[in-house]
């Protein structure tokens, strides 16, 4: 039991020793938000997102576009999706609403189709 313990409270110091700031990678976070459509009211839900920095460089080349990059992003690998009802619905609105939560997340291209995506600055 006290072995057991021990481990325990290794592992729970290790995980509040990486600088969250300094963090590179990307991994499954809590993640609180507003959950909202025209005709309900809000519901805050708690769930798990994708989280994360992940590596991307530039470099100069001679030719068109003159750089080549390799940018990925923090981005969802595995998803479940979850449906809940909003409260305080008119009667001609649906009250359902449905989001992911992340199972397991990667440093990965980022994808339209799942992803809000910023392409141009």
């Amino acid at each position: 039991m006290a072995l057991k313990f021990k481990l325990e409270l290794i592992k729970t110091a290790l995980l509040y020793t990486v600088n969250l700031r300094r963090f590179i990678g990307c991994a499954v976070r809590e993640f609180t938000f507003l959950a909202k459509k025209p005709g309900c009211g809000g519901l805050h839900i708690t769930t798990d997102a994708c989280w994360g920095r992940c590596e991307t460089w530039e470099k100069p080349i001679l030719d068109p576009p003159y750089v080549e990059s390799h940018q990925r992003v923090c981005t969802y690998n595995e998803t479940r999706l979850v449906t809940v009802k909003l409260p305080n619905c008119q009667r001609n609105v649906d009250p359902t609403y449905t989001y992911p939560v992340a199972l397991r997340c990667d440093c990965g291209v980022c994808l339209t189709s799942t992803t809000e995506c910023i392409t141009a600055v």
